[in-house]
């Protein structure tokens, strides 16, 4: 079965990261070709992975995730923002330093 893992394009691979870490993202491993060079980094959180790229070409700027989470009361009060109510489940909306948006919703039991 296929794994499927988003890239998101960042400005700053490091600003980003610790932006992600607030989520429980852990930054494992970043890749350069050489001095001077874009950073692709390596994210993971339990069994979720994502890559953050500063590459202009690897994904396009204001991408929009979405993740299911726990604790999404933890989440509305570390970024500041509102629970919203859902069908299928509760939801916060937020966005990176890097304009990429995502809504993260806490499934109904």
């Amino acid at each position: 079965m296929p794994e499927v893992i988003p890239i998101l394009r960042v400005e700053d691979v490091r600003r980003a990261a610790e932006w992600y870490a607030r989520l429980g993202f852990t930054l494992d491993n970043e890749h350069t070709f050489g001095p001077d060079m874009p950073v692709y980094a390596f994210l993971s959180s339990g069994n979720s992975q994502l890559h953050l790229s500063e590459h202009a070409g690897d994904a396009r700027p204001g991408t929009l995730l979405y993740l299911w989470v726990t604790e999404i009361d933890a989440i509305s009060r570390e970024f500041g923002v509102s629970v919203r109510e859902q069908p299928w489940g509760r939801e916060v909306h937020i966005e990176d330093p890097d304009g990429n948006r995502l809504r993260l919703g806490e499934r109904q039991s």
